[in-house]
């Protein structure tokens, strides 16, 4: 880890931990699932493409792309779905509510300036962007970009929260 997160108090009160994050890529990992974190850094829009419509939606430096698996799985695969929206903006797709391919689905995202982890969602099927599905043991996780940083609030206990090591990421992979 190139910085240390600190624990901070904020006017959102004692429960809130900012963490240093510019450019990279924040790893907050449970026994079982995982969420990449990252900053936008860059003004751009971003597609959403639903069963009834597409719009876009304007994404700025700070706001948040997170990647969630609830399940699990290899973190490098996550980092490039982080990237593919990160730099490449590539659109989201959100299925229809009862969409027999959601539940195969192993990693869902969101890009907004606040990410609030659900696990009572069904995945891939909410345009909202400030929700996200999660397994049992990251919900209530709050996110937010902040200027320099990311605050989060009820990170549960357990939850590690690292930088990712680019040099590792190829051979990670969460059980």
């Amino acid at each position: 880890m190139s910085k240390k997160p600190e624990e901070t108090s904020s006017p959102a009160g004692p429960d809130v931990t900012t963490v240093p994050l510019g450019d990279e890529v924040l790893l907050l990992q449970g026994e079982r699932s995982f969420l990449l974190a990252a900053k936008a850094g860059s003004r751009f829009p971003l597609c959403i493409e639903t069963p009834d419509d597409e719009y876009c939606l304007a994404v700025d430096p700070d706001d948040l792309i997170a990647v969630s698996m609830p399940e699990g799985g290899h973190v490098e695969q996550a980092r490039m779905m982080l990237e593919l929206v990160r730099r490449y903006h590539v659109p989201l797709v959100v299925l229809g509510k009862d969409h027999p391919g959601s539940r195969r689905l192993s990693m869902v995202v969101s890009v907004a300036p606040e990410i609030h982890l659900s696990c009572d969602i069904r995945r891939g099927t909410h345009p909202e962007q400030h929700l996200l599905c999660s397994s049992a043991e990251l919900a209530g996780l709050l996110l937010a970009g902040v200027p320099g940083g990311v605050a989060l609030r009820n990170l549960p206990y357990g939850v590690a929260v690292r930088y990712l090591n680019a040099e590792k990421t190829s051979a990670d992979k969460q059980q």
